[in-house]
């Protein structure tokens, strides 16, 4: 069961709006925030917020819309004089997309279940085969009919019930993340009138084929704090099985490979607790395997009835060990299967018949490791490239020697293979189709360290085109995120090959805040040691330059969410060593966001970020804060994009940010803010309309270089 990282953020707080001011210099209208003063007080300080204004929550008053379309409409004016090669560069990306496209089948009892594209589908198609991959297809669900009439549409989470007559789905169609539950009977083909509104999308099914589980969400913060229990097609009201009281903790639910039991899985940043019921026992109680408690992370995965615990327990790195249910509270009693590596991040597991693999990272790579049960002996999957990501498939058969398994580098498109684990022969399932003409071999990929102001060595990622224009002659762009531990890893991209056929070199700093060395990694880039994510980055961009990758005339900088905190840090501090930054939905109100635990997803960050009540955190969260750090000097130009619809970093944080920088700033760089009216965290939905988000981006970098 996988380890989950919460990449959540709220932000609040209300205020009356003020009309803009608009101004038309050089031919274009450049939009001016009037400014009204409003001001924070906290730990005997005022911080003056000259654009609190813009917050309304409904997302319906017309001068705050009014602001945000002007933005658009400046942002459109700006980029005219590229939209050919913007077009150009949207369609070469989904040109590049196969014209159908279909998973792999996956084989649940009698049935193959996939999912597919057909030719022009914005969306998936979900589909069965009973026996043999031969038999005639039954279409599960078509998102794209779903989807009709919909500027919106996204379906997190599709369960299909243990007897394989129901399926059970979710639907967004507005990008704030409240999913809608739907159940659909595959028998006749409609729909159960069961609707269940304002859940995170998961559902998972009893072995009764009638009782689900899901996460509601508080209609005010958002946050899945409760589960309940629903009955499908009765008159019985829904039951609250469980209720989560610490809102620093959020909820997922599950069940095991085996299907023999139910999760709720509460985890907060440094603790975590698993609460299992026997899927055959629907009315019973949810038990605690282990009860939380401060800095202990575990998951469980159950087979033939013993209980593999991936746990950080006296293992900083985290270990496998295993119990029954009748120990599982007393850890005393767990034996260890496989003892913890100061070198290696194990992040998952699989448990089989005669093996267990682990998904697990080292010096910064993303690999698998088998290992054999009966005489403990282990092998690595090998790749032949230095710089990859191999991870865990589905794998929902227990009693096999087979294992799935996925891999993508930076010049290999995402490939599916199955391996023998007992024979170590394997074979490719299925790999991503590229429509258009590309050769792996006309592009290089590498992994190297840079070395860091206080002596870390930071990993970097980095592709580029063979070509004979030296390295220090081409555009560099960086990519960095950095925090929750989450690491971006090295992989695949349709889009990407659009800048390298353009020259560009792209690179990945693998910062501190991520795990990429392990969990010390993550924990030297948090709370009261934050600023290494920031400074990692910087170091990074100049490392790569000493090292002739990259014109030093042309670099430039993306993140997003919290990379794009990263990217408003950046701006501040190091701004004119770039000659672009694009912050995608960035976070960068952060003392006005962490102040408010009225919002429950604000106290959930405290063990990311600090609590700023605590004036330890508060001034060292300010000495950063992307938004109360903006001043009067030079900053490079500048893309930010936001989403109105957006629950995890609300829209006016960078509308208020882009507002104050460009009544600052001391220079004539661009300045452009793209708020996507119709969707939230994650852009536009769709096959193909998200990269038209993607092709701008690559445009603005591209009009930077050629004007």
């Amino acid at each position: 069961m996988k380890k989950v990282y919460f990449l959540i953020f709220i932000v609040f707080q209300n205020h009356s709006v003020a009309v803009m001011n608009l101004s038309e210099p050089n031919n274009s209208i450049v939009p001016q925030a009037e400014k009204v003063e409003h001001s924070h007080q906290y730990h005997n300080e005022s911080r003056v917020d000259n654009y609190q204004w813009l917050r309304d929550d409904d997302r319906a008053d017309k001068k705050v819309l009014d602001y945000l379309s002007a933005e658009n409409k400046y942002t459109d004016a700006q980029l005219s004089s590229h939209k050919t090669e913007i077009e150009n560069i949207y369609h070469e990306i989904i040109a590049r997309l196969p014209h159908k496209e279909s998973t792999v089948p996956s084989k649940i009892d009698d049935y193959w279940y996939y999912s597919r594209y057909d030719t022009g589908n914005e969306y998936e198609i979900l589909a069965r085969k009973k026996h043999e991959m031969t038999a005639e297809e039954e279409i599960i669900l078509d998102m794209n009919l779903r989807a009709e009439n919909q500027a919106y549409y996204y379906s997190n989470y599709q369960e299909i019930s243990p007897n394989h007559q129901i399926l059970a789905f979710s639907e967004d169609t507005s990008g704030d993340l409240q999913y809608t539950l739907y159940f659909k009977d595959l028998n006749t083909g409609t729909l159960y009138k069961d609707k269940i509104e304002n859940t995170s999308g998961e559902v998972v099914w009893a072995l009764d084929n009638k009782t689900i589980f899901y996460i509601k969400k508080h209609p005010v913060t958002l946050l899945g704090y409760q589960v309940y229990r629903h009955k499908l097609a009765s008159n019985e009201e829904d039951v609250l099985v469980y209720e989560e009281k610490d809102n620093s903790f959020y909820l997922g639910i599950g069940n095991s490979t085996s299907r023999n039991y139910l999760y709720i899985m509460a985890g907060s940043t440094t603790s975590s607790e698993v609460l299992y019921l026997h899927a055959n026992k629907p009315n019973g109680e949810f038990m605690s395997f282990l009860p939380r408690e401060s800095n202990h992370e575990y998951s469980v995965e159950e087979f033939n009835n013993e209980f593999y615990i991936l746990t950080n327990w006296q293992a900083h790195n985290f270990r496998v060990m295993k119990t029954s249910l009748e120990h599982s509270n007393n850890r005393q009693k767990w034996q260890e299967v496989i003892a913890h590596d100061k070198e290696t991040l194990i992040y998952d597991l699989n448990v089989f018949s005669n093996y267990i693999v682990l998904e697990q990272r080292n010096d910064g790579i993303l690999h698998l490791k088998v290992i054999n049960r009966s005489d403990g002996s282990s092998k690595l999957i090998q790749s032949k490239e230095q710089t990859y990501t191999m991870w865990l498939d589905y794998n929902p058969q227990q009693n096999t020697d087979v294992l799935r398994y996925s891999y993508a580098s930076m010049t290999i498109p995402f490939t599916v293979y199955e391996y023998d684990m007992q024979t170590e022969k394997q074979k490719i399932l299925k790999r991503d189709e590229i429509a258009t003409e590309y050769n792996p071999d006309d592009f290089h990929s590498e992994k190297l360290l840079v070395k860091a102001r206080d002596g870390e060595m930071v990993p970097v990622s980095l592709v580029y085109k063979k070509s004979a224009i030296p390295l220090g002659l081409r555009p560099l762009l960086v990519y960095g995120y950095g925090s929750y531990g989450s690491s971006v890893d090295p992989t695949f991209s349709y889009s990407r090959i659009s800048l390298l056929n353009r020259g560009f070199i792209y690179a990945i700093a693998h910062v501190r805040g991520s795990q990429a060395k392990g969990r010390q990694w993550y924990e030297d880039g948090k709370l009261l040691k934050k600023k290494n994510t920031f400074t990692d980055f910087v170091d990074v961009t100049k490392g790569l330059l000493e090292k002739d990758y990259g014109d030093k005339n042309n670099v430039f900088a993306v993140g997003g969410s919290a990379g794009g905190l990263l990217m408003g840090v950046i701006a501040n501090t190091d701004g004119m060593l770039y000659k672009g930054i694009i912050a995608q939905v960035p976070f960068v109100d952060v003392i006005t966001t962490m102040l408010d635990e009225d919002i429950p997803l604000t106290t959930g960050e405290f063990d990311e970020w600090g609590n700023p009540k605590i004036k330890e955190f508060y001034d060292y969260m300010m000495s950063y804060s992307p938004y109360d750090n903006v001043k009067k000097q030079n900053y490079p130009n500048m893309l930010v994009t936001t989403g109105l619809n957006d629950t995890q970093v609300q829209y006016w944080e960078p509308a208020k940010w882009v507002a104050k920088l460009r009544d600052m700033k001391t220079n004539n760089n661009l300045l452009l803010l793209r708020t996507n009216m119709d969707a939230g965290h994650g852009g536009t939905s769709g096959r193909y309309q998200q990269y038209k988000e993607v092709a701008e981006e690559y445009g603005f970098l591209i009009k930077l270089i050629s004007d």
